[in-house]
């Protein structure tokens, strides 16, 4: 297929309340589907929750993951998906054969699992086992990578997820409105989304600025243009645990090029046609086609030893 319709969604999910987000995740794809789209995509623990967990036990953690495919949401989102007719992306908690968890991110049609990733980077909670490999798969005839939130900000794993061939990558989030060491972030005030039919303005203002928006555009667009690809990015809207999230699910083309967002405080979707033609006409294309490797390939192997510092899982962390 030289055209494909793809749907990123934005919801507030409930932490650890399986039945309700995918409840969610079913009425967003049935109404995806009714108006042509071939893939919808959730975010990062769609189906569990997230932040929350930085509170669980590895027994509680346990309880919550799921064995992939065995798992009964898995199962769930297969029915949903053939039901419309329709490519579902979500995600959860994982746990193998040996009670290793990893933070999980799957893609479903209507025979099964297509393909499941694990996060490289996890860090919400520290029984979590980061995955160890790249994920390419094809959604009819498109090859398509998945990243999970922070493996996105270390620049390599776009670039090499692109080399492997991805013409399209979902970038499943739960980001934005934390703090950290960049001027202008931090917590927005739950009362402005409690608050959100009577003030939107006050909210929008929060959710648009530095702590939000202004913070993902600095960097986002930057992916998709510099590899020449399509991204798909999914993050979830409102009340994550005690953090508060501002969605902003958007398309973006191989030139950077905000196709389609969500801007409502709504669970909601949002739609767009990607073509084929974009992705060699980009200047990412050209960039790839004149690298050197011989210049740096033994710089970006170079031994070194991976750190990972982050500073919000709790909010007097501010």
């Amino acid at each position: 297929m030289d055209k494909i319709k793809v749907s990123t969604a934005q919801f507030e999910h409930k932490s650890g309340d399986k039945e309700y987000n995918l409840s969610v995740i079913e009425k967003l794809a049935k109404e995806a589907a009714k108006e042509g789209s071939d893939i919808i995509a959730f975010h990062e623990c769609s189906i569990t929750g997230y932040t929350f967990a930085r509170k669980l036990t590895k027994e509680q953690m346990l309880e919550l993951a799921e064995r992939i495919p065995q798992g009964e949401s898995i199962h769930k989102l297969q029915q949903i998906a053939a039901e419309n007719n329709i490519v579902i992306l979500a995600g959860l908690f994982e746990k193998d054969e040996h009670d290793n968890l990893h933070k999980a991110y799957i893609c479903v049609d209507k025979n099964g699992l297509v393909a499941k990733y694990r996060k490289l980077h996890p860090f919400i909670n520290p029984y979590l086992t980061p995955g160890n490999e790249y994920c390419i798969f094809e959604i009819k005839g498109w090859k398509c990578g998945i990243l999970i939130c922070y493996d996105n900000n270390i620049i390599e794993n776009v670039r090499a997820t692109a080399l492997l061939g991805a013409e399209i990558i979902f970038m499943p989030h739960v980001t934005m409105c934390t703090p950290s060491s960049r001027p202008g972030a931090g917590f927005v005030d739950p009362e402005l989304w409690k608050n959100r039919e009577s003030d939107p303005t006050s909210l929008r203002l929060e959710f648009n600025g530095m702590k939000g928006r202004d913070w993902l555009m600095k960097w986002l667009p930057a992916r998709a243009y510099d590899n020449g690809i399509y991204v798909v990015f999914s993050n979830p809207i409102g009340m994550d645990d005690d953090q508060l999230k501002n969605g902003c699910s958007m398309i973006i083309d191989p030139f950077g090029d905000i196709l389609n967002e969500c801007q409502n405080f709504e669970d909601s979707f949002v739609s767009s046609v990607l073509t084929r033609e974009k992705l060699q006409l980009a200047g990412g294309y050209r960039y790839r086609k004149a690298r050197r490797p011989g210049l740096y390939r033994d710089i970006i192997g170079q031994t070194h030893q991976p750190e990972q510092k982050v500073i919000w899982l709790h909010k007097d962390s501010e």
